[in-house]
């Protein structure tokens, strides 16, 4: 499958949890940064994992470019994800976790090798690679696992949530790292969060979910004027606001 840049498409993809049925149409524009925003448990997730292949629908279809995946299992899919828990490794070191993303069985060429620390340097953890997951602050894990992302030459990045648990300073820097390295690369990414100021930092897009529906979508800007989606409104409340009269 091409590693060039690819847009998202879910038509009329459903999915039924048992006290709930989801019904996602939308689309994620090649190369953009999408932010997708909600209230806890209407979707956000399950999109994410049905766009990596985590999930099955129970109908419709899942398009990545040109190409339908709907069929496809996870490693098939031109996707990388990158989790809230960062899913390290504890017992190996960081050049081999990030050397997973190239090959699951870590035979790495010298090629992959390079590759791995090109991607360490790049994510600023360049002397870092002997050291053991729990001797990294919890921003230089995010790191670690940007990195295997890096590695893996998908063209589209998944997150969700990645960066929730870091102070407002450490998350605008991640978020600025995202930035430049979707812009280096084209990636088409898409990422979970509940900080309006996110969305406003790095997305050209927001994707709102509520009840399981998409409830809007479109240009950041539509959504923190005066006249955008109700729904969001309501949502964002007071930060949102806030936020809208600082600028």
């Amino acid at each position: 499958m091409s590693k060039e840049a690819a847009g998202i498409g879910l038509e009329h993809v459903r999915f039924s949890y048992p006290d709930m049925t989801m019904d996602f149409d939308v689309e994620v524009p090649s190369g953009s940064i999408t932010a997708l925003m909600g209230p806890s448990g209407s979707g956000k997730s399950t999109i994410l994992d049905l766009i990596a292949g985590f999930r099955e629908p129970d109908s419709g279809r899942i398009l990545i470019g040109n190409d339908d995946v709907t069929g496809l299992p996870p490693d098939r899919r031109p996707v990388s994800m990158i989790f809230q828990e960062n899913n390290l490794f504890g017992h190996i070191d960081v050049a081999k976790n990030v050397g997973l993303g190239r090959s699951p069985s870590l035979r790495l060429t010298e090629t992959d090798h390079a590759d791995v620390a090109d991607a360490l340097a790049r994510t600023g953890l360049a002397g870092m690679e002997r050291r053991l997951p729990r001797e990294l602050s919890g921003g230089e894990r995010q790191r670690v696992a940007l990195a295997r992302a890096l590695v893996r030459d998908r063209p589209v990045l998944l997150m969700d949530e990645p960066f929730a648990s870091l102070g407002p300073a450490l998350r605008n820097e991640m978020l600025d790292l995202v930035l430049e390295l979707q812009a280096e690369r084209a990636l088409t990414v898409l990422f979970v969060t509940h900080h309006p100021d996110d969305a406003r930092r790095v997305a050209s897009r927001i994707i709102f979910i509520e009840a399981g529906r998409i409830a809007a979508a479109g240009p950041v800007s539509d959504f923190f004027g005066e006249d955008g989606p109700a729904a969001f409104q309501h949502y964002i409340g007071n930060e949102g606001r806030f936020a809208r009269k600082a600028t």
